[in-house]
């Protein structure tokens, strides 16, 4: 597998990742109509709320993906998504040019 398959999964990593945050967020109950009842992110936000004496504290993992899901993912989110999914890709193809 040469530099080009590795380019190539990278990129596709970057791409996919960040199209696909979105809908991941959405697929576990972050909406933008706020938390969906009765899913995993429900589960998160009750979990939280227990822990912090019946609220979520600002900037916990749980409120920055609702308001990521609400909001929409900003754009320097958005970036760090695609290097991730970047790595992501690359990595995979650095681990099939070992096997």
């Amino acid at each position: 597998m040469g530099l080009l398959m590795a380019l190539a999964l990278g990129a596709a990593g970057a791409t996919g990742s960040v199209f696909l945050a979105p809908v991941a967020l959405g697929a576990i109950g972050f909406t933008s109509a706020g938390i969906a009842a009765g899913s995993w992110a429900a589960g998160m936000m009750s979990t939280a709320a227990i822990a912090n004496g019946g609220g979520v504290a600002a900037g916990s993992a749980v409120a920055i993906l609702q308001s990521a899901g609400m909001a929409g993912i900003p754009a320097a989110a958005s970036a760090a998504v695609g290097a991730a999914g970047a790595a992501a890709g690359g990595a995979a193809a650095l681990a099939a040019a070992i096997i």
